[in-house]
């Protein structure tokens, strides 16, 4: 799964080489933590949170194939 979310998002930003993603479990559930340059926020949010929304839900899905709960959160640097 986080092959593919760092294949999609990188594919809709203008910086890709910023785009990290990191696998953090936690009871059960694995949560994708999505670190990007600040002016691409918008881009992988999309207009009213369509782009995040459909990542979200194909990772969801990719994961229950596996047998597994998976979701994408977008993960803001402080300073």
């Amino acid at each position: 799964m986080q092959a593919f979310v760092e294949y999609v998002v990188r594919g809709l930003v203008d910086r890709p080489d910023a785009v990290t993603v990191t696998p953090v479990e936690s009871q059960g559930l694995t949560v994708l933590e999505l670190r990007l340059h600040p002016t691409d926020v918008a881009k992988v949010i999309g207009r009213q949170g369509t782009s995040i929304q459909a990542i979200r839900s194909l990772v969801q899905v990719g994961g229950a194939k596996q047998g597994k709960r998976c979701t994408v959160e977008i993960v803001e640097e402080e300073g």
